[in-house]
C-alpha cells in the first residue's frame, strides 16, 4: 500500500528551507536577555531604581517567547531593598516554573546584596573573574546631629503618641533599646537571606567557609566559583553558544534609560527637582563605589 504523501510537510519543508536562504538566521534558538541594573527600590523621593513594578513587564515579555530554550538574566546591582529583591526573586522563580524555562544569570561589574538574591533566582550563576559578588548580609547606616545642634543652639522638639515612634532619631541621642531593636530586625532579614542562599545553592556552597560566606563579605567572581556561590566564570556569548549553538540569537530587554535621559530626568517623577536628581544618583553611585577596586 503506498502511503499518503503529508501535504502539510510538502508545502512547509520548501518555505522553511526559502526562509532560510533569506534569512540566514531564520530559525536559530532565541534566547531572551533581561538585564538589571542599578540600586533596588527607591533612590529619592523622586527616583526609584530598580522595582518589580518597573521589571515585571520585561520579565513577562520574556517568559513569554515559548520557543525560547532559556531566559537570560544580565544583573549589575549592588543591592537595595530586600523587600523589592526578594520580591524580583519570586516573580522570576514563578516565571521559570510557570513556563519550565531554565534562568541563567549573568553577572557583571557587581552583583552584591540584594543583586546577588536576584541572582540566586537562577538555575545557573555566570561571572566574570573580576566580579565583585556576594555580601550576604543587612545595613543600615545613618547620621548623629546631637552635638552640632547644640554647637547651633536648635533645640529639637518633636510630640508622638507613641514612645517608639521616634526610633533612632538622628538629632536625639542614640539609645541602647533602639540600636537592640534595630539589630534584631537585621538578624531576621539576615535569617531569611541566609535561608534563600541555602536552599538554592545548598548543594554546591562551601560547607568549610559558610560563617566567612554569610559575613557579609564579597569576593571577585573567580573566588565566588570556588565558595560555590557562582557556577562557573564567563560571558554571557560564549557560554550560550556554548549551550545552544553557534547561531543563537540573543533578544536584549532593558528598562534602563540612557545617559541624556538620566541627566534630564525622563522616566522618572516630572519636574523632580535637579538637586533631588543629583542626590539620588549620588546616593547610586555610592553604592556601587563601595566596591570598586
Amino acid at each position: 500500500m503506498s502511503e499518503v504523501p503529508n501535504w502539510r510537510q510538502s508545502v512547509l519543508d520548501p518555505l522553511q528551507a526559502g526562509l532560510k536562504r533569506i534569512f540566514p538566521d531564520y530559525g536559530s534558538p532565541v534566547v531572551p536577555v533581561v538585564r538589571m541594573s542599578g540600586a533596588i527600590g527607591r533612590v529619592s523621593r523622586f527616583q526609584s531604581g530598580m522595582t518589580l513594578q518597573a521589571i515585571a513587564p520585561l520579565l513577562k515579555k520574556a517568559f513569554a517567547v515559548k520557543a525560547a530554550p532559556a531566559v537570560a538574566l544580565i544583573v549589575n546591582s549592588p543591592g537595595g531593598s530586600p523587600v523589592q529583591s526578594h520580591l524580583i526573586y519570586k516573580r522570576i522563580r514563578a516565571l521559570a516554573e510557570e513556563n519550565e524555562k531554565t534562568v541563567i544569570a549573568f553577572a557583571e561589574d557587581v552583583c552584591a546584596s540584594g543583586g546577588y538574591m536576584i541572582a540566586l533566582a537562577a538555575d545557573e550563576i555566570v561571572v566574570d573573574p573580576a566580579t565583585i559578588i556576594g555580601s550576604i548580609g543587612v545595613v543600615s547606616a545613618g547620621f548623629g546631629f546631637v552635638d552640632l545642634m547644640q554647637k547651633l543652639g536648635v533645640e529639637r522638639r518633636v510630640y508622638t503618641s507613641g514612645e517608639s515612634k521616634v526610633i533612632l532619631d538622628p538629632f536625639q541621642p542614640e539609645k541602647p533599646d533602639d540600636v537592640a531593636r534595630l539589630k534584631a530586625i537585621q538578624e531576621e532579614v539576615h535569617d531569611h537571606f541566609i535561608e534563600m542562599v541555602r536552599t538554592r545553592r545548598g548543594e554546591v556552597l562551601s560547607k568549610e567557609h559558610q560563617s566567612d560566606i554569610f559575613s557579609g563579605q564579597f569576593w571577585s567572581g573567580k573566588t565566588a566559583v570556588a565558595l560555590g556561590l557562582a557556577d562557573r566564570v564567563g560571558d554571557i556569548t560564549s557560554v550560550l553558544r556554548e549551550r545552544y549553538g553557534a547561531k543563537v540569537r540573543l533578544k536584549i530587554l532593558s528598562s534602563e534609560r540612557n545617559f541624556l535621559a538620566r541627566r534630564l530626568g525622563i522616566g522618572g517623577a516630572s519636574g523632580a527637582p535637579l538637586v533631588d536628581r543629583l542626590v539620588a544618583e549620588l546616593d547610586e553611585r555610592a553604592l556601587f563605589d563601595r566596591y570598586r577596586l
